[in-house]
């Protein structure tokens, strides 16, 4: 096996014996070949779009198939085998309609015709020959390039597929998808065409985080500022993690009048803003917090626990029996709910004792997207003009357990008291409960929502540029970004498609890109990588 999709792969440079997440070379050879299959089916989906043929059901599928090989979204071989089988399937039922239409379907490429074999180890051996390091081309910067765009677009796949859940699609980003994958299979394209192809990717994850945005504030409403209790109180308990709202708002309605709370973990934590989702009494608080602290604390919780996407690690075996998953996740093991009906983890978590006593932990306050910071935008405009506010800094991104993380506790316990911090994403929980006070009643640490939020943090950016008579890059703003997995690949592409210049990103850079990519990037965009908190600082306040 060979995988370095995401920030902790082994020794900085690729996973070979298995990765750092816990997946099998077994399992990472069933989604390379899944993605070959993907990409064969992207073929005959371009060659569709040539003579106007589109297939809702291919493009659905399609995201979800790309969505399940993120890092900790399935381990399980068997969905894998499934999905390979169903990609071959709706290929060939494209194929035929393709034909019909006048296209050309026997110059497509390999992948196009790839038949799979029949039994996990004969899939397995059919595998080797189609990982990362096997695509056309033998420039490293541009193979360099086609694994950005592929990492992009699983980033890409896992916003298109919640928002078509909330009804939300675009064919465009479809198109995208379908052209990119493709593309990766070609050995026809220079240096400068693939840099497109990724700027472009990240044109397509912004239209996607659009959508996902539309989709959660027309369903549930804008958020609002909200306090969360940290704590727990007595009685029967449901943590859910990840980032579905729609999961989420299925669960409340069926856990009604049970008797049993609900708990958010991770990327939950900002659904507790959204009006129509609060309004559920036994929607109590948030339990735990990410990366750095969730072996400790899954095991401890005395409920069930519900997974909706990838925000955490596989769980130990020894506490499987209180997991579920839903959606694209799954793992062996651990109990799969297809359709939203989660009366197991009801009946789970009813069995379990819960919380026997209350327990006051603090709170944290949650809610500040877009609609709620530009109702004050005159107010932080003003602000900024009388020199109350001297800087703002987006400190957002990915949680991780690699060391180096605590960079970003302690950048944000530095920020003088002058300066606002906005921040999204699981990577907040290394200072969300920081007590920043406010400046003139704006507090000084917002939180903006889930790593999707990135694009209300746009609109927050791009509104006060506007209102200031100024560009983005113009504001007393930086980003200072951490990363993890290829979520954080599509959006760090949406930030330089939109031009946003001076990124700092960390802990460590992405081991795919090569020297005279990251050069570029470095060139046309002024990334950088994270120093010391004192030295970054310093050299951004002068």
């Amino acid at each position: 096996m060979f995988c370095y999709q995401c920030e902790q792969t082994a020794k900085g440079t690729g996973c070979t014996v298995q990765g750092v997440c816990g997946k099998q070379p077994a399992v990472a050879a069933l989604q390379d070949l899944l993605l070959y299959a993907l990409m064969g089916l992207s073929q005959v989906a371009v060659e569709g779009r040539k003579h106007n043929l589109t297939d809702g059901d291919v493009n659905v599928f399609t995201i979800q198939a790309s969505f399940s090989t993120l890092t900790n979204v399935d381990f399980d071989p068997d969905r894998f085998i499934e999905l390979i089988n169903q990609a071959v399937e709706k290929r060939d039922r494209l194929k035929a309609k393709v034909k019909d239409a006048g296209g050309d379907i026997t110059s497509l490429g390999k992948a196009s015709h790839f038949i799979p074999e029949k039994t996990v180890e004969e899939l397995v051996k059919q595998a080797e020959s189609v990982g990362l390091k096997s695509y056309p081309g033998d420039d490293p910067d541009i193979l360099s390039l086609k694994h950005t765009v592929l990492f992009g677009i699983k980033g890409v796949s896992a916003y298109s597929d919640h928002a078509q859940i909330l009804g939300q699609q675009d064919d465009s980003v479809y198109a995208y998808v379908h052209e990119g994958l493709a593309a990766i299979q070609r050995d026809d394209m220079s240096l400068d065409q693939w840099v497109d192809m990724a700027l472009r990717c990240g044109g397509a994850a912004v239209k996607a985080m659009e959508l996902l945005d539309k989709g959660n504030t027309e369903t549930y409403g804008h958020p609002v500022p909200t306090q969360v209790p940290l704590g727990h109180k007595k009685g029967k308990a449901i943590l859910i993690s990840g980032h579905d709202l729609q999961d989420l708002e299925k669960l409340l309605q069926q856990t009604e009048g049970t008797g049993i709370n609900i708990y958010t973990h991770g990327e939950m934590l900002p659904t507790h803003g959204y009006p129509k989702l609060k309004k559920y009494n036994h929607f109590y608080g948030h339990y735990g917090t990410a990366w750095q602290n969730q072996i400790k604390e899954f095991p401890n919780f005395p409920g069930a626990i519900l997974m909706t996407t990838n925000c955490i690690q596989r769980p130990k075996n020894d506490y499987h029996d209180n997991i579920f998953t839903s959606g694209m996740v799954g793992w062996p093991g651990v109990t799969h709910v297809a359709d939203q009906d989660f009366k197991p983890v009801i009946d789970r978590a009813l069995a379990l004792p819960g919380f026997e006593d209350d327990a006051d932990n603090g709170e944290v306050t949650v809610g500040f997207a877009r609609n709620a910071v530009l109702g004050v935008a005159d107010k932080v405009i003003e602000a900024v003009k009388n020199k109350d506010i001297r800087h703002f800094f987006l400190v957002a991104g990915c949680d991780g357990a690699k060391p180096g993380r605590n960079y970003y506790t302690e950048f944000v316990e530095k920020v003088p008291q002058d300066c606002i911090v906005l921040t999204l994403a699981c990577g907040k929980f290394r200072f969300y409960d920081k007590k920043l006070g406010d400046i003139g009643g704006i507090p000084r640490l917002l939180d903006a929502g889930q790593c999707n939020d990135a694009y209300s943090a746009v609109q927050i950016a791009t509104a006060l540029a506007g209102a200031s008579n100024v560009g983005v890059n113009e504001l007393p703003l930086s980003l200072i970004i951490s990363w993890y997995e290829q979520k954080a690949v599509c959006v760090l592409l949406a930030l330089l498609h939109l031009g946003i210049k001076g990124i700092r990103l960390g802990p460590s850079l992405p081991a795919f890109l090569t020297p005279n990519v990251l050069d570029t990037l470095v060139k046309n965009f002024d990334i950088k990588p994270i120093g010391t908190a004192d030295e970054d600082l310093k050299a951004i306040l002068g």
